[in-house]
C-alpha cells in the first residue's frame, strides 16, 4: 500500500494546520524534487538516466524523491522509465510562469 502524502489531515513541516498547500510546498521543498519535476517535463528516463540528468544526485535520496513524488501522485513509473503523470503535467504547467518570473528576476542581480 503506497505512503499518504501530506494533506490537511496530516501535520507537514512549518505549518500547524496542514493546509493543502503547506503540504505541496513542504513535498517539492525537499531537495532534487523540484529538478525532477523540471527533468521529466517532457520525457519519461529510466532511474540511470535521470540520476545523470540530475547531476549524479544520489541514487538513495533520487529513490526516495521519486517515492514521495509517485505517493503524491505526480510522477508514475512505466515501461519507459518515470514520467509525469496527468496531475504532474499540470503542477510543472503552474511553474511555468514562476520560472519565467525567475529568469526576469535574475536578469536585476538579485
Amino acid at each position: 500500500m503506497p505512503k499518504q502524502a501530506p494533506t490537511a489531515k496530516r501535520s507537514v513541516r512549518g505549518s500547524r494546520t496542514g493546509r493543502p498547500i503547506m503540504a505541496l510546498l513542504d513535498l517539492l521543498g525537499h531537495r532534487w524534487t523540484l529538478r525532477i519535476i523540471w527533468e521529466l517535463r517532457e520525457v519519461a528516463l529510466t532511474s540511470r538516466a535521470l540520476r545523470t540528468a540530475c547531476d549524479e544526485a544520489s541514487p538513495t535520496i533520487l529513490q526516495t524523491r521519486l517515492t514521495e513524488l509517485r505517493d503524491a501522485g505526480f510522477v508514475e513509473l512505466t515501461a519507459d522509465g518515470y514520467c509525469l503523470t496527468e496531475l504532474g503535467r499540470e503542477l510543472f504547467e503552474t511553474f511555468t510562469s514562476l520560472n519565467r518570473f525567475a529568469e526576469r528576476w535574475s536578469k536585476h542581480g538579485r
